[in-house]
């Protein structure tokens, strides 16, 4: 079993409790509790309680036989359905809840993201942009860290129909991405590299500004140390919209290059 299938359920409502019980019973089917606490190390009290509430939200059905009530967990794909139902349902009501913000949450706000999964995190953050995406990158620095960036960040900026306008080194992997541009929902402008050698990537998009830094190794005495990459997510309306201005300066000094 992927070790990550826990995490996910419980990233779907599941608790730690519940994620294992539920995946028990993919694999066994119809049993009652009995068989459900054996099978996850609960006792049998916490493996009963818990499964009683799963037939309640709806994701296991229970059936009573001679010998009790046996348990079953609904399909994956039934359980994929209710996931997107409840994420359409969650968009649909996201500007009244946005509505009921008080002052306080008006305030900037700055999150900081430590790891390989911090930064993620933030690119993740970066696919729920309703705005053009403004971005300063370094083509060749993000993808000797992330070999699947195209595939596992940029197909999925393409997925969501979010266009990216970005400015980049004018070295080989720059023109090699600006060469690609038609198929990848951006136009990128690229700069001298020796001048602009951007080391790390600035997102500019909705009311945020999103910065991520990759690890580099320290010195050639380092012995190949590497430095810890992390990411910031700004989220300010005054600080976007000045970000917003500075790019769009340096994209028209782009655009004056021949």
């Amino acid at each position: 079993m992927p070790r990550d299938l826990p995490s996910i359920l419980r990233a779907v409502g599941f608790d730690e409790k519940e994620a294992p019980l539920y995946l028990y019973g993919l694999e066994v089917g119809s049993a009652p509790a009995s068989d459900y606490a054996d099978g996850t190390g609960l006792n049998r009290i916490t493996a009963y309680n818990t499964l009683e509430s799963l037939v309640r939200r709806g994701h296991f059905t229970v059936e009573k036989k001679v010998r009790g009530k046996w348990y079953a967990p609904i399909p994956p794909d039934a359980l994929a359905l209710e996931a997107r139902q409840n994420v359409d349902l969650l968009e649909r009501v996201l500007p009244e809840l946005a509505s009921l913000r008080g002052a306080a949450y008006l305030k900037p706000a700055v999150r900081f993201f430590e790891g390989w999964e911090g930064v993620r995190h933030v690119y993740d953050d970066t696919l729920t942009a309703k705005t053009e995406l403004l971005n300063f990158a370094n083509s060749a620095e993000v993808r000797r860290f992330w070999p699947a960036y195209d595939e596992e960040y940029v197909g999925q900026r393409v997925k969501h129909r979010i266009h990216l306008r970005g400015i980049a080194p004018d070295d080989a992997a720059g023109r090699k991405v600006h060469g690609e541009d038609r198929g990848r929902l951006r136009e990128i402008r690229l700069v001298p590299a020796k001048d602009f050698d951007f080391t790390n990537e600035i997102n500019i998009y909705n009311h945020k500004v999103a910065i991520c830094t990759f690890g580099h190794r320290l010195s050639a005495s380092s012995f190949g140390a590497v430095r810890d990459m992390f990411g910031v997510i700004i989220e300010s309306r005054e600080v976007a919209e000045t970000q917003r201005q500075i790019f769009e300066m340096a994209w028209r000094y782009a655009g004056r290059r021949k």
